[in-house]
């Protein structure tokens, strides 16, 4: 009953995340404008282009091979057309938390471009519909690592060394420090952000994808895009172990050994422009 009231009291404090003291600005104005019920492409387009900085970070971050569209793009309008207010919303907050996961855990944000990278790769080859939406789930699934070292430093770091020393994943070294995870944050901040349910399962469910009921394809491809940039030590997500990987989510992918090859080769094609895009 203890841990049940511990988690409530975190879950309302990291969801009032634009009044935590510890994050940055620019985050709590990403944060306030994306949780409007209303919000269009137009409002959030002006937003981008209203500050000239943000605006080119987004430009930078599009036309990089972190998504690779075949020409250039110079206009933000032109950008959100193209990518849809979900995948701007995503785009913008994992701009915003750039300085955030290197701050907190230096290598997370490599991390979690790779698993962005192979998560749209393995949508694309499954026929998912809106692929881009699931690079924005690989992008934030571990948004909640950040925001939980970022406000329980000293907690974080003995979740770290407890992984570290026990040899465990650190989501299992998260559960004995706090009795939730990361995995629990980046829900309720996708849900407080308004993101379409699918993703929030993703996201909630990435380590543990047989849990997920409306998106079991979709938390399948996650789940396994995170331990293939795992096995190919891109990043740093917490610890230096590989989780097991879930046998039933990737027979449900049927991935052949061409398929795992050529998402191999898109994380590395992108990885030298992982951190070019956010300076």
């Amino acid at each position: 009953m203890k841990s049940e009231t511990v988690i409530k009291v975190r879950k309302a404090r990291i969801e009032n995340i634009s009044s935590l003291p510890t994050v940055p600005g620019n985050l709590q104005r990403i944060s306030n404008i994306i949780e409007k019920p209303s919000l269009t492409l137009d409002e959030i387009g002006r937003f981008i282009a209203s500050d000239p900085a943000l605006a080119s970070k987004v430009l930078k971050m599009v036309n990089s091979a972190m998504y690779g569209f075949p020409g250039r793009i110079t206009a933000v309008s032109y950008a959100v057309m193209l990518l849809g207010l979900n995948v701007v919303k995503g785009l913008l907050l994992g701009i915003a938390v750039f300085d955030i996961m290197e701050q907190t855990m230096r290598g997370l944000w490599a991390h979690s471009v790779g698993c962005a990278v192979a998560t749209r790769c393995i949508a694309e080859k499954k026929g998912i519909k809106d692929p881009e939406e699931f690079y924005i789930a690989g992008l934030l699934h571990d948004i909640g690592k950040a925001i939980l070292a970022l406000e329980y430093q000293k907690e974080y770091e003995k979740a770290m060394e407890g992984a570290a020393e026990a040899k465990i994943p650190i989501y299992e070294a998260e559960k004995k420090v706090f009795s939730d995870g990361h995995a629990e944050v980046a829900m309720w901040l996708a849900e407080k952000w308004r993101f379409p349910r699918n993703l929030v399962e993703v996201i909630a469910y990435h380590h543990r994808p047989s849990l997920s009921r409306t998106a079991p394809l979709e938390t399948a491809i996650i789940h396994v895009a995170d331990i293939i940039v795992r096995a190919r030590g891109i990043g740093f997500a917490g610890d230096s172990y590989v989780p097991d990987l879930d046998t039933q989510a990737f027979d449900l992918l049927s991935l052949s050994d061409i398929d795992i090859k050529e998402i191999l080769l898109k994380i590395d094609e992108a990885t030298d422009a992982i951190y070019d895009s956010t300076e």
